[in-house]
């Protein structure tokens, strides 16, 4: 067999799992994956049809399996075993508590389809995968929330909350989450307040009781990076200098905090951002390896991070 019809073998399969996967798949979505024309796409999907897989085509919407039609159980390869063998210690890591007893039930299911050899494979490599320097964090009062929450999100009802504030005082909300999200430790909902009028992001582990209401949306929501929300709004220009042996450990850290541009100056690296974290954050991470690096602009900002390091010299 040819290296053509290699391909063509291991593409078919892969739509194949693709309709498996998903209620409804676009040809275009496919030809874009897979990188092939439409033309292509077509042929495959008639492959598919020839070999009695009944694939419904919706016309202007795409394609789907006949309700009810089920597949074997799909076969996975080794290195797909092996990622799902670190994926499963980064859940156990960081998945939310309301998530983890869901995740290791699937994972059951998943590892009572694979191949002998496989399950081999997994006993002896599973404790040769470790993560260090997590902190957890203390359970929450209430189980099951984040289920809760993307349940909402699927059916597009109103959140009802009791909500722990910073200054500990219990506010009751009405919210339309958008999603969620995993930052500095922490599981975050971001969400439109319907108390606020506004968009807001909430603390999982301060709410205190949460449910599901018959209250459908009030309007509809993009992905959730378009409705994260910074400090103040008000963004300021940075220009950094910064040696390039150190970039490395800037790449995550530095899109954080708002870089839109890097210039190569030499050895080092002219870095730009448009931050809303100059007052407080900013000069706080910029401390972290100021010996790198040199401020180029606001001037301001080198008096914030004098002042700070002085207020830190004070208490050592």
């Amino acid at each position: 067999m040819n290296d053509h019809y290699l391909k063509k073998l291991d593409r078919v399969t892969a739509i194949l799992t693709q309709l498996q996967s998903k209620p409804l798949v676009r040809a275009q979505d496919l030809a874009e994956k897979f990188d092939v024309s439409i033309r292509t796409i077509y042929r495959d999907v008639k492959t598919l049809e020839n070999a009695g897989i009944p694939v419904v085509g919706e016309a202007g919407s795409g394609y789907s399996l006949m309700e009810g039609y089920k597949l074997p159980p799909v076969m996975f390869t080794k290195e797909e075993v092996l990622s799902f063998i670190t994926a499963e210690k980064l859940m156990e890591t960081f998945s939310h508590q309301s998530l983890g007893n869901h995740y290791r039930t699937a994972m059951e299911k998943l590892r009572s389809v694979l191949k002998y050899s496989d399950k081999n494979l997994i006993q002896h490599i599973e404790k040769q995968i470790d993560i260090y320097n997590y902190q957890p964090q203390s359970g929450e009062p209430i189980k099951n929330v984040i289920p809760t929450i993307l349940e909402s999100i699927a059916e597009k009802r109103q959140l009802l909350m009791e909500y722990k504030t910073v200054d500990n005082k219990t506010s009751v909300r009405t919210i339309e989450a958008v999603g969620v999200f995993f930052e500095f430790n922490f599981w975050y909902i971001m969400a439109f307040c319907t108390l606020r009028n506004d968009f807001r992001q909430f603390r999982v582990d301060r709410i205190l009781k949460i449910s599901i209401t018959e209250h459908p949306f009030l309007q509809e929501y993009g992905q959730i990076n378009d409705y994260r929300k910074t400090p103040n709004g008000n963004k300021t220009k940075v220009r950094l200098l910064v040696e390039k042996k150190i970039i490395g450990h800037l790449v995550n850290s530095k899109k954080y905090y708002g870089l839109i541009e890097e210039i190569e100056r030499g050895d080092n690296v002219e870095l730009i951002f448009e931050t809303d974290w100059i007052d407080e954050g900013f000069p706080r991470w910029l401390i972290t390896f100021a010996d790198y690096a040199e401020v180029l602009e606001p001037e301001f900002l080198k008096e914030s991070v004098k002042k700070l390091i002085a207020d830190i010299l004070k208490k050592i």
